[in-house]
């Protein structure tokens, strides 16, 4: 598996910038109760923000990506997953000549 970059500058920044400020905060938490588990998993994901940061490398986005390229495959190969929004609402409306159904 090949690690790039995959989020922006600014991205970055903010992730690097809300890790820190999360992990101060836990910390301040941490020093009054410390066998609280629950600032321990806080404590764990403001790091893992801030590794996102400085790595510039996201792996949800990247999961998402992954995700994205193979539906795209997907529908490429089986058009019958591939929807038309504009087609639902015109049915709907009751553009396709058919009266449309309301239980009411």
């Amino acid at each position: 598996m090949k690690v790039r970059p995959n989020i922006s500058i600014i991205n970055a920044m903010i992730r690097i910038t809300a890790g820190f400020a999360t992990l101060a905060w836990i910390t301040s938490k941490m020093v009054r109760r410390p066998h609280r588990d629950s600032y321990k998993l806080v404590a764990l994901l403001a790091g893992m923000k801030i590794a996102e940061g400085i790595l510039r490398y996201c792996p949800m986005t990247a999961g998402f990506e992954r995700f994205q390229e193979y539906r795209n495959d997907h529908n490429s190969e089986n058009n019958h997953y591939n929807f038309d929004f504009d087609d639902f609402e015109a049915k709907a409306n009751g553009d396709n000549g058919a009266e449309s159904y309301n239980p009411s």
